[in-house]
């Protein structure tokens, strides 16, 4: 029971209440003496937890405040003055807040450790009727008992530049969006959006993809030697490496003689076949390698995409739901990660002596450090006092919080955990042979080397080595046979080898954001909503885990380059960054960077209004189609529509011929002898964007599409053993599920091996990119069929059996929500006119440019604007 202030008792369940969604009791606010504000319930079930019966806490959900949706909400002439409003669903959170507040003598507020945190407590403050320079603000990086009561005995007001630079960053990308994007909607598609960083982010992919197509591979040759030491047989490769014209190069952008042709190679091979062969120099030295710094937000996003395949959101939301707290037995609610919207690489000295701790216990003398290892960090924004992601005690090992966490969670706090470890662990140490070998043809002399590399002491690659994005992995182990000076070797083989140079990779998740960051572009804790707003609005699709652009997103990036070269120029981006930690180091005003921003914008705003031109590519060739109606061949033209660039005619609309851009001609529609379900109109086969389809002839009027009967896999399902895993199409792309659902949930994101059972179980393989998993016992498997990870099928199907029960527990969750929203949706029926209005605005732009499109920018359009999309209401954008 918890002592109120009017001397009676308030049960703690009816407090905890308040932490959830429900609604609060009017028990609720005969509050105890001090009101902390948090964001989210999970946070503020953690930290009451710990302040005890002086405090209450409650959560605001979220920003309270924002900008409007269907007006710019910035007066450009006015100072750049901001009209925020409350948004609907955070209405009656206010009202609780409020009423909670007259019951309360003191108030704290205790959002995120970030910008967007600081935003989050002035608009509380203001909202509740107080001074914000005046209101009592903590910060912290760990939800851990320790860090709250210090934090709460060491409160400071909140940080007014902080808040500027937050604010500031928010009116830029409304500017950009809200002004850009009406332009985009009248001169290439409906539904697009610019943005300050998304713009650029899509403009690094674009031009990634031209420089794919525009690269010509160049052949080259290389010419490895395969000798053994006379009398012995332990065969080796060397490399060729000198000639008698001289020294050769390695690539074709590199320095030395290029084998540019097998013409070039054979003369070589040749003589090399009749040469003799000795050592003529061994060289031998010690390696050492460190482990790699512990993880900040761009990090842990690179890594946890290149280890555990997760996108840059999903990351950012199992971490906030791990930094929040988790439910262990005999701990209640406690925070396993800090902060995880962090550029620094620091770690406090309490945690170094855990983890030292930690690693000498565990692992022994030889794997602990004499002196904590410290990291500099290089981000010019980042505090000290900030901290790397890590766990709040490395004695919470995956084993020990396994049985709490989902299999996601658990998966990135043991990535999380084992980085953290490793970076207070000894060296790794290699010992690396180098042998050069002559070989003479007569009066030719050439020129081989041959390495070699064998570990001596793992350190602390025992725990955790990092993930790599591409290239050979420089700890292979290559072992030589122990070789000295003047020793006579014996040829086995000559291996001439062609070789052609490689375009640049396509960007995945993991490296677009790492360019992103080292480019200087925006702040990682946005990348996650940047990477989703980019794909959303089909700019970009991922094919294989990596960034294809769209026809639209080239067109767009084109006509950006051509109004606004600034906007989507890497180096104006960086600098924008730059001023806006000017702001919050109080180097800078608010003003002054916006004023500075916006004269030069509006000039190019006024100007692409005036000469922004639809996308068109005139051709020679003439249509087809007109002379067999009677008109003068038009001329061909390359369009842009809703599914990409295609050829049509330009005395559209008098002439409908189309073809795609490869020449193959578009399947004129094809009546069906069918009659719609829905409607009983007759169907007709089409071609969209996703392929042929049937659909209904009363289109739009009746939107039925036919659904094709799944395509079968032929394997039989694993989970119940009598249904067949089938292909299925979502939202979030391609699966395989079972045909009997629902009576059985089986689904997998990966195709199923019909005829190649598991070498550990003889269970279902699922092949991936590089590699195959067992469905049954969790093994995997490379593709020459070696076990490279055993499995485990009792640990494999408990992780199965929790995650349908969280996607149990989910659904029951939001079920009251759906029964809430289809209340509203009877309850708002004579309001029927507004989609009404949706629809036309939709047809406008198909069909005239009337005035139609000009009322575009004060309609609800503008929200697809916004230059990322809202994250989670726990989690802030900025850092």
């Amino acid at each position: 029971m918890v002592a109120s202030r009017a001397g009676g008792t308030v049960p703690t369940e009816v407090r905890l209440d308040s932490t959830r969604q429900h609604p609060l009791k009017e028990a609720d606010f005969d509050m105890p003496g001090t009101l902390v504000i948090v964001e989210s319930p999970a946070k503020a079930k953690t930290i009451e937890k710990y302040l005890g019966d002086d405090y209450a806490v409650r959560a605001s959900f979220g920003h309270v405040r924002d900008l409007p949706k269907s007006q710019l909400g910035v007066d450009v002439e006015k100072g750049f003055g901001v009209t925020y409003e409350v948004p609907e669903d955070s209405k009656k959170h206010v009202a609780d807040l409020k009423r909670a507040m007259k019951g309360a003598s003191d108030l704290i507020l205790a959002t995120d450790y970030d910008r967007e945190g600081e935003a989050i407590a002035f608009h509380v403050a203001t909202l509740l009727g107080l001074d914000p320079r005046e209101t009592k603000r903590i910060a912290f990086t760990e939800i851990t008992r320790d860090a709250i009561l210090e934090a709460v005995q060491h409160p400071r007001p909140i940080d007014s530049e902080l808040f500027d630079a937050q604010e500031a960053r928010r009116v830029l990308d409304r500017l950009v969006g809200y002004r850009i994007s009406p332009i985009l909607w009248r001169r290439v598609r409906p539904g697009l959006s610019a943005g300050r960083v998304q713009s650029v982010a899509v403009r690094l992919i674009v031009e990634r993809e031209r420089e794919i197509r525009a690269f010509n591979p160049v052949e080259y040759w290389s010419v490895d030697v395969r000798l053994t030491p006379e009398g012995d047989e332990a065969p080796f490769v060397a490399r060729l490496t000198e000639i008698p014209e001289g020294k050769l190069a390695t690539a074709p952008d590199k320095k030395g003689i290029l084998l540019g042709a097998e013409t070039d190679a054979t003369p070589h091979v040749d003589r090399l076949g009749r040469a003799t062969y000795r050592v003529a120099d061994v060289q031998r030295k010690e390696r050492k390698r460190s482990p790699a710094p512990p993880f900040t937000t761009s990090t842990l996003q690179q890594e946890a995409a290149r280890k555990l395949g997760f996108s840059a959101r999903k990351t950012m939301t199992i971490a906030q739901r791990l930094y929040e707290g988790v439910s262990l037995p005999g701990e209640g609610s406690v925070g396993l990660i800090t902060y995880m919207r962090t550029d620094s690489l620091n770690i406090a000295e309490t945690a170094l002596r855990e983890i030292a701790e930690l690693v000498k216990t565990e692992y022994g003398g030889p794997y602990a450090l004499a002196e904590h290892r410290r990291y500099k960090t290089r981000s010019r924004n980042a505090q000290e006092a900030h901290e790397a992601v890590r766990p709040t005690s490395v004695f919470r090992t995956p084993s020990r919080v396994a049985a709490a966490l989902d299999r996601d969670q658990l998966r990135l706090y043991e990535l999380i955990w084992k980085r953290t470890v490793a970076t207070q662990m000894a060296e790794a140490r290699f010992d690396q042979v180098g042998v050069d070998i002559q070989a003479v043809d007569e009066d030719a002399q050439y020129g081989l080397r041959a390495t070699g590399q064998t570990m001596v002491f793992d350190g602390f690659i025992r725990v955790y080595t990092e993930g790599r994005d591409e290239g050979p992995d420089e700890d292979a182990e290559s072992r030589l046979p122990e070789l000295t000076a003047e020793q006579v070797l014996q040829l086995l083989e000559v291996l001439p080898e062609q070789h052609f140079t490689q375009p640049p990779p396509r960007y995945t998740e993991a490296t677009l954001v790492k360019t992103l960051e080292e480019l200087g572009i925006g702040r990682p804790s946005t990348y996650a909503s940047i990477i989703q707003t980019i794909q959303a609005r089909n700019y970009v699709r991922l094919e294989q885990k990596r960034f294809m652009p769209e026809d639209v997103a080239e067109v767009v990036t084109d006509r950006l380059v051509q109004h606004f070269p600034d906007i989507v120029d890497v180096h104006f981006t960086a600098r924008m960054e730059e001023e806006l930690d000017d702001i919050a180091e109080g180097k800078a005003t608010r003003l002054k960077v916006l004023q500075d921003f916006y004269d030069p914008f509006s000039e190019a705003l006024l100007l692409a209004e005036e000469k922004w031109e639809r996308y068109l590519e005139e051709t020679e060739e003439l249509c087809p189609k007109c002379p067999t109606e009677g008109r003068t061949p038009g001329r061909l033209q390359v369009r842009l529509g809703r599914f990409g660039k295609f050829i049509g005619c330009e005395n559209f609309p008098d002439c409908d011929y189309i073809r795609n851009l490869d020449g193959s001609e578009r399947p004129e529609p094809e009546l069906l002898d069918e009659n719609c379900p829905d409607c009983g109109r007759q169907l007709v086969k089409k071609v969209g964007r996703f392929g042929p389809f049937v659909g209904c002839t009363g289109y739009p009027d009746c939107r039925y599409i036919k659904k094709e009967p799944p395509k079968s896999t032929g394997v039989t399902c694993p989970q119940c053993g009598q249904g067949e895993l089938v292909e299925k199409r979502t939202r979030f792309g391609l699966m395989y599920g079972c045909e009997r659902y629902p009576d059985c949930d089986c689904a997998v994101n990966n195709p199923p091996e019909k005829d190649i059972p598991c070498p550990e179980c003889g269970g279902l393989l699922l092949r991936r990119p590089k590699s195959l998993r067992c469905w049954h016992c969790g093994a995997e498997v490379d593709l020459d069929m070696k076990v490279t990870k055993p499995g485990d099928r009792e640990a494999e199907a408990a992780a199965r059996a929790a995650k349908a029960e969280a996607r149990k527990a989910r659904a029951a969750a939001r079920a009251p929500q759906k029964t809430a929203k289809k209340t509203a949706k009877k309850t708002a029926k004579p309001k029927s006119r507004s989609p009404k209005k949706r629809s036309t605005t939709k047809k406008a732009p198909a069909s005239k440019k009337t005035a139609a499109p000009k009322k575009a920018p004060v309609t609800k359009k503008p929200a697809a604007a916004q230059e990322t999309a809202s994250e989670p209401v726990t989690a802030g954008e900025e850092s």
